[in-house]
């Protein structure tokens, strides 16, 4: 049995976690077969958009598959080599990286998470940073990137006690952007990554680019990278594409509203 599913269709890539008896705990197996599918995506001329999620409903990953790290530790494995990081090629890729996270997500799991893009999580999700139980420092960027989610006291709160929060206290907390049905996550993940991938896709790039960039810098450094990139992309753009992309944001926002 494939560790990681890849399903493609109309320009959306669903990368699914497959070890739902081991609550898709990311083995080096896993691990690397998750690199390798979210990196040929990202190569897909014919992919505009992926959405990552686990399969079955109790764990979209629990993490780093404790037994596995028992024996050959953290470093390295049994070939006495570092694997490949999943996490890594989510932050690389430069395409929309949906998380439809439908179950729990703890440590290991929690740090894949905030890798991507976008969050949507079913009412079935809980997170948890277990570091400190665990005794493991994190290396995959949940130290810092919690914090700038959804701010440096409830990140401590969250990574100091271990403890889990529930899916409706990460949406008032602005860790995702909807809380829905387990049976209405993926269609949900589906429509927002067809809307995604209705957009002019090298425009999506640079702006996705820009957003994370930014985020990356202060926020005076942020606007000033906005403006340098904007003055240099704007120069391109003739009166005749805005006006024919403007008729087509009007017709949208009259669907939207009726």
């Amino acid at each position: 049995m494939d560790l990681v599913t890849v399903e493609t269709s109309d320009a959306v890539a669903v990368v699914t976690l497959n070890r739902p008896e081991a609550m898709n705990a990311l083995s080096r197996a896993l691990q690397h077969e998750l690199a390798d599918a979210i990196e040929a995506a990202d190569a897909d001329d014919d992919v505009r958009v992926i959405i990552l999620t686990g399969a079955g409903e109790r764990a979209f990953t629990a993490g780093l598959d404790l037994k596995e790290v028992g024996t050959y530790g953290l470093a390295l494995g049994p070939d006495g080599v570092r694997g490949k990081s999943p996490v890594k090629a989510i932050a690389q890729c430069v395409k929309p990286v949906i998380g439809a996270i439908n179950g729990v997500a703890i440590t290991g799991g929690f740090e894949l998470a905030l890798t991507c893009d976008i969050l949507i999580a079913s009412t079935n999700a809980r997170f948890a940073d277990t570091h400190v139980r665990v005794g493991v420092t994190p290396g995959w960027g949940l130290s810092q990137r919690l914090s700038r989610v959804i701010g440096i006291y409830r990140a401590k709160e969250l990574s100091l006690s271990g403890n889990f929060l529930d899916a409706q206290t990460a949406l008032a907390w602005g860790l995702v952007s909807r809380v829905v049905p387990p049976a209405e996550l993926l269609p949900t993940a589906r429509k927002l990554a067809a809307d995604i991938a209705s957009c002019d896709p090298d425009m999506v790039r640079r702006y996705k680019a820009l957003i994370d960039d930014g985020f990356a810098r202060s926020f005076g450094d942020g606007m000033a990278l906005e403006l340098e990139r904007s003055s240099a992309d704007n120069a391109k753009i003739t009166a005749e594409s805005v006006a024919e992309r403007r008729a087509g944001v009007q017709a949208r926002g009259r669907t939207q509203a009726g």
